[in-house]
């Protein structure tokens, strides 16, 4: 019960973050990156970071599928490699679940003349919207990073500081650009974290339970 306790005290603690950041900080930053941040490709450029994980993650799952079917054997890497493969693809599928539910609009107008903060004045949820003009929370470009993120943290423990610097800079660059709020950030971090610490767990229980499993 201790990993579930943590896992509700992590959903609590993103509830409260989300609460401050959408009260106090989300209006200020935005504010703020459109007026005073120079509008300097770097952003943008971070933002790109977990663009291939999607596309990797389908090509990842069905190579190392074919090659578990050919008889293969999995080793450490190859094992890290397809969970993160299935934490990406199924953050991508609660992301966009979550994005229909909550139906946030954007900090500014991208997408067809959306309804926006900066271009608008429209700020808030619109729960069971829908459409990509109501789509900011939480943030899909988070949510796929933490989802790699979080296995590669308990997998390969070492590279830590790394891993702490690629989330930092996709957050950055997503405020920088006023791609997304701070709240939308902190939500997209909770999901993808969630689901590379449940895939990790599935994955360590069914190894802890093959000797009794009964064969699928």
């Amino acid at each position: 019960m201790t990993a579930i306790r943590k896992w509700l005290s992590g959903l609590a603690a993103t509830a409260i973050g989300v609460g401050i950041a959408y009260t106090w900080l989300d209006r200020p930053l935005s504010l703020y990156a459109n007026s005073r941040l120079p509008q300097h490709a770097t952003f943008e450029t971070l933002t790109h970071i977990p663009d291939p994980f999607i596309p990797l993650a389908l090509v990842i799952f069905v190579g190392i599928g074919l090659y578990v079917l050919a008889g293969g054997q999995l080793t450490k890497v190859h094992a890290t490699a397809w969970l993160c493969s299935v934490s990406v693809i199924v953050a991508e599928g609660t992301k966009v679940q979550l994005k229909y539910f909550f139906g946030r609009t954007w900090p500014d107008t991208w997408v067809n003349g959306n309804p926006s903060f900066i271009h608008d004045g429209a700020y808030g949820f619109n729960l069971l919207h829908g459409g990509p003009g109501y789509a900011s929370f939480p943030s899909g470009h988070m949510s796929l990073t933490a989802a790699v993120v979080s296995v590669l943290w308990i997998a390969y423990p070492k590279g830590r500081l790394l891993y702490v610097a690629i989330v930092l800079a996709v957050a950055i660059g997503l405020i920088g650009a006023n791609y997304h709020f701070l709240s939308d950030i902190i939500a997209g971090s909770f999901v993808g974290t969630s689901t590379g610490w449940m895939m990790t767990a599935l994955w360590r229980a069914r190894l802890a339970t093959a000797v009794h499993a009964a064969p699928l």
